[in-house]
């Protein structure tokens, strides 16, 4: 049977994550004008920034309620790469100002229904 890696297996892509993704937001808004390329980059930023902050929730969590089907390094990722996405679109439209909490709501519920269709999905290919 298939294990959940221990914790201590994600902590180099955690650090390397949250240094990239923060150091170069600081160094980004430090540094250089708003202008597109530099948008884009901000938004890529705020992934692998919040992706590096939400992977070691995600960890704990799988590592803490294990399922029937153990969750691999990949599902993992996933899930941590739900919140730096999740975050990048909260940015995205407050940069727009039309984020409102009823919106924020719904993407976090519309991802947390795609994360638990996905896990449904992959079930099901495992028990053929």
């Amino acid at each position: 049977m298939r294990r959940t890696p221990k914790p201590a297996a994600y902590i180099p892509t955690i650090v390397v994550l949250l240094v990239l993704g923060w150091s170069g937001l600081l160094l980004l808004m430090t540094t250089s004008d708003p202008l597109l390329g530099q948008r884009w980059l901000f938004f890529v930023l705020v992934v692998v920034a919040f992706t590096g902050v939400g992977l070691p929730a995600a960890v704990w969590l799988n590592h803490r309620f294990p399922s029937s089907r153990p969750a691999g390094v990949g599902v993992v990722v996933r899930q941590g790469l739900w919140v730096g996405v999740f975050a990048a679109v909260i940015f995205w439209l407050a940069y727009g100002r039309v984020l409102n909490f009823s919106l924020a709501l719904i993407f976090l519920v519309g991802f947390t229904a795609i994360e638990f269709f996905i896990r449904l999905w992959e079930r099901s290919q495992r028990e053929r």
